[in-house]
């Protein structure tokens, strides 16, 4: 059975979030349209839909690397910024980007608190992860025949 470890990421993410519109305990907040995500961006997301795709990318993320902690995610989801006149350095996301939309996901019991360790995935979330990346996987090999044998 194909994992998320098969597929494209970006095409995963973009599925993950039209599924997790339909669910009822993620929504955006009312600032999300405002609010940049880390100290290093220089706007908030041009992306109208970025709450979704950030609760997929979290999502896609504590499948593969979980148990994984805040601070993680907070350098994972980071970036360079610009000091002027020296070198660049390395700022961590905002934790309330990050911290939220983990909220949500816990409130929807597809990911779970470990103690001490970080969030892991719920086997509701699991299964989730992995029918979407078994339908990605499908559409794919119709489109390339030789990846069929691994169905």
């Amino acid at each position: 059975m194909p994992t998320a470890y098969d597929v494209p990421q970006d095409i995963l993410i973009r599925r993950l979030a039209e599924h997790l519109r339909t669910v009822a305990q993620i929504s955006p907040p009312t600032w999300s349209p405002f609010v940049k995500t880390s100290s290093h961006a220089e706007r908030p997301p041009q992306d109208r839909d970025w709450w979704h795709k950030r609760c997929a990318s979290l999502l896609r993320k504590v499948y593969l690397h979980g148990p994984i902690g805040l601070s993680e995610l907070e350098a994972a989801y980071g970036g360079r910024t610009s000091v002027g006149y020296s070198k660049a350095h390395h700022r961590d996301a905002g934790g309330v980007s990050i911290r939220k939309p983990l909220q949500q996901l816990e409130a929807a019991g597809l990911v779970t608190k470990k103690a001490n360790n970080g969030r892991v995935l719920t086997s509701k979330g699991t299964s989730l992860v992995d029918k979407v990346s078994s339908e990605i996987f499908k559409g794919l090999a119709k489109e390339q025949p030789e990846l069929a044998r691994y169905l």
